[in-house]
């Protein structure tokens, strides 16, 4: 069963807390949020800021610096076959509660239906204002990515 092998991404002052289902194959081999070069995040994070895409490990982590966004995922481990959210079972929830603890969040958004169906099945305690919005996943083949970027825009407010 694999467990999620790195810690969340964040920092005191984080406002808005992302929240994936769980790490790609090549999101835990590299041992950082979609690291696999076809997934849209940091394309639609980028636009949302009105900033150049990231490329490096640095950059990825300074565009969530300077834009207040913490990243982490709803599970901490599951049975799950490569990257496909749709294989995951035995799901067990990580400590979501403990970095909204550490930090500044006011909103919880949520990337894609696996991570809102878990996070409403873990995160019953979690009373923050939440969204989720479709997943920027390449499995997601049937959104833009304008298209992602537009909704995206509309619900990650960077200045609350």
């Amino acid at each position: 069963m694999p467990s999620h092998e790195f810690p969340p991404f964040y920092r005191p002052d984080s406002r808005i807390l992302i929240l994936g289902s769980f790490p790609s194959v090549k999101s835990r081999e590299e041992s950082f949020y979609y690291a696999h070069p076809q997934n849209r995040f940091w394309r639609v994070i980028a636009a949302c800021a009105d900033m150049p895409a990231p490329a490096t490990l640095a950059q990825k982590q300074e565009l969530l610096s300077r834009t207040g966004i913490a990243l982490w995922d709803v599970i901490e481990s599951c049975d799950i076959r490569g990257s496909s959210d749709s294989s995951i079972k035995n799901a067990l929830p990580t400590d979501i509660a403990g970095v909204l603890g550490r930090t500044d969040i006011r909103k919880i958004i949520l990337n894609g239906k696996t991570a809102e169906r878990c996070f409403l099945r873990f995160q019953t305690g979690i009373s923050l204002p939440y969204a989720a919005l479709p997943s920027t996943s390449p499995a997601n083949a049937s959104w833009s990515l304008e298209r992602l970027i537009s909704v995206w825009q509309k619900e990650l407010d960077l200045n609350i």
